[in-house]
């Protein structure tokens, strides 16, 4: 029996499409299930944090942490969700343990987790700055500055840790700023202007 060389042509086709539909299908499932467990509810956890739902993203961060005590991931996003809320000694004990976690646990190689560390100490930083404990606030971001000075450079060059609207938009330039203050007799030291506090804000590494 003759086959119709346009239906086998056809069928060629369908199942070279099948096959590749598969494979793709395949493939995104293996990168699914191969995730590490927490990853997940920490992107959950930073979506609901961008839009203020910050009930919902501490319920999506504590979930990860369940699955994944110390995920690093889900640590910072926890430790942004209080410093939005102005819950800076919730925030400070997470960025603290996250710190502690990190060094003890750190591979050389972990250039992510590396940027995380520095992060966690220039976030901690804010605590201390947005406390009026200026000189705490100063060696946090020099320990940051340390640690991976590119992961809190300021906008356009990974991590945004603080963001001045008209003086300061870089750690590197709020502890220059600090250190410069803090040389100065106290009754001449001008640390806080409300005007330029009002732009901190503060964002975890892009990928942990």
């Amino acid at each position: 029996m003759s086959v119709n060389t346009n239906v086998l042509k056809r069928f060629v086709i369908y199942m070279a499409i099948l096959t590749f539909v598969m494979f793709t299908i395949w493939g995104f499932v293996r990168s699914f299930m191969d995730r590490p467990a927490g990853d997940y509810e920490t992107e959950v956890c930073d979506i609901r944090l961008k839009d203020k739902k910050y009930d919902q993203a501490l319920e999506a961060a504590n979930e990860a942490l369940d699955k994944t005590p110390n995920h690093r991931g889900a640590m910072m996003c926890k430790a942004l969700i209080f410093i939005s809320e102005k819950k800076y000694i919730e925030a400070d004990k997470v960025l603290t343990n996250l710190i502690i976690f990190l060094e003890k646990n750190l591979e050389d190689d972990d250039k992510t987790g590396i940027g995380t560390l520095a992060a966690a100490y220039a976030n901690r930083g804010i605590i201390k700055d947005r406390n009026k404990n200026y000189e705490g606030a100063l060696k946090d971001y020099a320990r940051a500055l340390g640690i991976d000075h590119e992961a809190v450079a300021g906008p356009g060059l990974g991590t945004i840790i603080l963001n001045y609207k008209f003086k300061s938009s870089s750690v590197r330039e709020r502890a220059l700023y600090l250190n410069d203050q803090l040389q100065l007799p106290e009754e001449e030291r001008v640390l806080s202007i409300e005007e330029l506090d009002a732009g901190q804000v503060m964002h975890k590494p892009g990928k942990l």
